[in-house]
């Protein structure tokens, strides 16, 4: 036991009232006593008065001891009814010596005052439970000496109740909050008992205690300007607001411990911490939403919120799979250190969660919680890991992207073992949600980047980016005085392929080709897919024309071969047209037009073939080569028109059907003629697939509107000499007529007089199958030919249409014009065959009346109608069911 120990004067009071005797320790500044069940000691006797006395310690000056004094009354200076007897005598006020009696009025209600010492702790608290306080102190052997527990008070005389009340009031005793005062050579004068209690060591350190160090100096440096002023001190982790008076005229400091304020410093502490991580967050924010650049961005973002966080290091990790054994691993991407902290090491990357023992942390984090707390806490596994980076305090938040957990960004202290505060994790929340955007926009904006430069079905360089690349090599042959080629491939009768089997399946075998056609060519050759079934093809470093046919010929024989695609056996050729940097193709554009001109003559001589670009080639207009390419495109555009032009019955001059023309609206060109498209179309192959669409078109027009309520009427379609000899039109136009609805019947097929006689036994047998089918069959642009009509008889046909350039050639008077006689015949001729003529290109009345005048059965021309839209041909037959002169 320490000797300090039982040198401490320790103060009870034995109360006996009739309900009992017990002892209480005082240690307490100030004590009510009386009846009421509010004061702190209550003596339960009817002669004791409600608020019958108060006890107040008081301090032995220039020493750390201290007694009790009791007074009579309460603070207001109400005395009690019975008054006070101390040890036999009244007594308004008496300073305690230890073994006072004190009696509050009556015998019944009295205590005892105990002031002992050389008693330990334990032994001091068995006394205060000891029935026979007395007997017990005797049998410690009497531990009270007189000269220790004797106190001398300044003053123990008596002295009036409401002078005494009114010092007492103000005694510092009695305050709660410590006061102390020292002189300027920094010795302590004064301590009352808060002072004493709160700080121990106060008077035996003096000075050098945080409460009183500096205070001198400060007090000096005033210099006269001001006597009081406040100050914060922090005493063991405590902040307390000291109150300072210099006192000049007795030379003394008073210090006044105002309030204690620690949790007010830390709560603003936080706040300014707060302050600074929200401030960090939004200049991260703007640096992120600002710098185009995103890894610059993260640095930027990292390194400001680090340095606010007060952290050692900061940094991001990012999700992927492990690169040997696939399970979900995690690699560091980007870090901030603090000034003179290490960086993480480099056993980071590619880290399993899994095998490193972090499997904690991806079951956490995935679910987007945080993990947070000191090293020392974790699992062992854990603060292995964290101790080779000699780690103490670890935050980690989830990064989501698309709300996948994508990584996690992670804030950690070398240096304390610091408890991570609301503001830091909710702030690192709102970086990890910041960054994820940024991450997601960064990805955006590459796709879009990637897009635009790239063809999405293939994934290969589109038009723009090849020529760029272009362009750039070109710059770099020029400097370095080497050639290039480009080439222009085209895949043969793709279209057939994609119509027939479908845009789906056409998809996959162009990914394919593209595939095949990226293996043939050697590294540094740039390939690109043109739009389409084209694709262009860069080869730089070309040291002779013996390298690129052997490229050319390793490319044919590539797309050659069977492409195998959902149980389809595919067979495909390409063409390739190829140009050589020099005088005559010297930049990009010219080197692909010239190629796109090799191409086209590629397919000119057979398909499946390669042409180099000669300037003898340009006699082929680049107007002509656009449009030819532009009509490859059309069908899949929805470029092409149906317009309708009437027939008007001759007498009636009702509208007995409809023919359907083709117009086709160019973007670029606007509406092109049908005599510069069609033999285009007719030479290419592509008039099968256009004259398939115009007939589909033309038969669900019409259907449409019958449905409307108009009267039935027939619908006439001119067949190109091509789509005529097509081996299925038979089937084809069977299957158009029951895909659409509409009776064969109203159906009217057209061929022109060549066509017809080509192959007379062909035409016959075809044309003898539709008309078992039930569809009309007519001749278009008779007396064009070198036929005659009796050649045709053998034809199964119904009506025969009479050339628009007879009718223009006649006059007014016509009865010896050659042309009038040889369109009689042709009327006269077609009657006898039971066929029903019709005239084109009826424009003027008087032609109209030279018609009528030998019978001719329909016409159509500008006389009457121009071709006419939909809506227009609608309109017309809505407002008139007969034609008016």
């Amino acid at each position: 036991m320490a000797e300090n120990e039982r040198e401490k004067i320790r103060h009870l009071l034995v109360v006996s009232d009739p309900e009992g005797q017990r002892t209480i320790p005082l240690l307490e500044t100030t004590y009510s006593l009386g009846r009421d069940i509010r004061n702190a000691i209550v003596l339960r006797s009817r002669s004791v008065s409600r608020q019958h006395a108060i006890l107040l310690r008081v301090t032995i000056p220039n020493t750390e001891k201290y007694g009790f004094r009791i007074i009579d009354g309460n603070f207001n200076g109400k005395r009690s009814t019975n008054g006070l007897i101390i040890n036999g005598s009244k007594s308004f006020s008496h300073n305690l010596q230890h073994g006072d009696i004190i009696a509050f009025g009556n015998p019944q209600a009295q205590a005892q005052y105990y002031a002992i010492s050389n008693l330990s702790e334990e032994e001091f608290k068995q006394s205060c439970k000891a029935s026979d306080l007395s007997g017990f102190l005797a049998a410690q052997g009497d531990p009270v000496n007189p000269f220790d527990t004797l106190i001398v008070y300044e003053d123990n005389g008596e002295v009036s109740g409401d002078s005494l009340l009114t010092r007492l009031a103000s005694f510092p005793e009695l305050i709660p909050n410590p006061i102390i005062e020292m002189d300027l050579e920094g010795t302590v004068t004064y301590l009352n008992p808060a002072a004493a209690l709160k700080f121990p060591r106060l008077r035996e350190i003096a000075k050098k205690h945080p409460i009183l160090a500096g205070l001198v100096s400060e007090v000096e440096n005033q210099e006269g300007k001001n006597n009081s002023f406040v100050r914060e001190v922090e005493v063991n982790g405590e902040i307390f607001e000291q109150s300072v008076h210099y006192l000049p005229e007795s030379d003394l400091i008073r210090t006044f411990i105002v309030r204690e304020i620690t949790e007010q410093k830390k709560a603003e502490a936080e706040l300014q911490q707060r302050d600074r991580l929200l401030q960090a967050v939004a200049e991260a924010a703007n640096y992120l939403l600002a710098e185009m650049n995103y890894e610059i961005a993260i640095e930027k973002a990292l390194a400001t919120f680090g340095a606010a966080a007060n952290g050692d290091r900061i940094y991001l990790f990012q999700n992927h799979p492990h690169l040997t054994t696939g399970e979900m691993a995690m690699s560091l991407q980007f870090e901030w250190t603090k000034t003179g902290v290490a960086p993480s090491q480099h056993h980071w990357q590619n880290k399993s969660y899994q095998t490193s023992g972090l499997r904690r942390w991806y079951s956490t984090l995935s679910i987007g919680k945080p993990i947070s707390g000191l090293t020392q806490g974790f699992p062992i596994a854990e603060q292995e890991i964290l101790r080779q980076d000699q780690i103490k305090s670890l935050l980690l938040v989830p990064l989501r992207l698309e709300d996948d957990f994508w990584g996690y960004l992670g804030l950690v202290d070398c240096t304390l073992e610091r408890i991570w505060s609301t503001h830091e994790k909710s702030s690192l929340l709102t970086m990890a949600a910041i960054i994820s955007g940024a991450r997601q926009r960064q990805q955006v904006e590459a796709k879009i980047r990637y897009q635009a430069l790239h063809d999405l079905l293939t994934g290969l360089p589109n038009r723009l980016q090849f020529n760029d690349i272009l362009a750039q090599t070109i710059n770099k042959a020029d400097e370095e005085q080497k050639s290039l080629a480009v080439m222009f491939l085209d895949l043969d009768r793709f279209k057939m392929i994609n119509d027939t089997l479908g845009h789906t399946l056409g998809d996959e075998l162009l990914q394919n080709v593209a595939k095949r056609l990226a293996h043939s060519l050697r590294p540094g050759d740039t390939i690109a897919r043109w739009g389409g079934d084209e694709f262009t093809i860069l080869l730089p470093q070309i040291s002779n024309d013996q390298q690129i046919t052997q490229l050319a010929a390793k490319i044919l024989q590539a797309i050659e071969k069977p492409f195998h695609l959902h149980g389809h056996e595919l067979y495909i050729s390409s063409s390739l047209g190829i140009s050589l940097l020099n005088k005559h193709s010297p930049d990009a554009e010219t080197l692909i037009q010239h190629a796109d001109v090799a191409l086209y003559y590629a397919k000119d001589e057979g398909r499946n073939n390669y042409q180099f670009y000669r300037e003898s080639l340009s006699a082929r207009t680049p107007e002509l080569l656009s449009l030819e390419k532009s009509l490859r495109y059309a069908l899949e555009r929805e470029e092409f028109i149906v317009y309708y032009q009437p027939k008007v019955n001759i007498i009636t001059r009702k509208i007995t059907g409809m023919e359907a023309l083709l117009r086709w609206n160019h973007p670029e060109m606007g509406i092109v003629a049908p005599n510069i498209f069609i033999p285009i179309a007719e030479a290419s192959g592509l008039i099968i697939p256009i004259g398939e669409w115009v007939l589909r078109k033309a038969c669900t027009q019409n259907k449409a509107w019958q449905d409307a309520g108009f009267l039935p009427m027939t619908i006439a379609v001119n067949l190109s000499p091509k789509q005529f000899r097509q081996p299925n039109l038979v089937e084809t136009v069977a299957e158009i007529l029951a895909a659409t609805g509409l009776e064969s019947q109203f159906l009217e097929l057209e061929i022109t007089e060549t066509t017809a006689i080509e192959d007379l036994n062909f035409t016959q047998i075809v044309l003898g199958k539709l008309q078992q089918m039930g569809v009309l069959l007519s001749i278009d642009d008779f007396g064009t030919g070198y036929s005659s009509l009796s050649r045709l008889q053998v034809l199964p046909l119904h009506n025969l249409k009479i050339d628009r350039s007879f009718i223009k050639e006649l006059t007014k008077d016509n009865t010896n014009n050659k042309v009038a006689h040889i369109i009689k015949a042709i009327v006269a001729l077609g009657r006898s065959l039971g066929l029903r003529l019709i005239a084109e290109g009826v424009e003027k009345s008087e032609e109209l009346e030279f018609l009528k005048s030998i019978k001719c059965d329909d016409v159509q021309g500008f006389l009457f109608h121009r071709p006419l839209s939909v809506q227009q041909a609608t309109e017309l037959m809505i407002s008139k069911s007969q034609i008016s002169e």
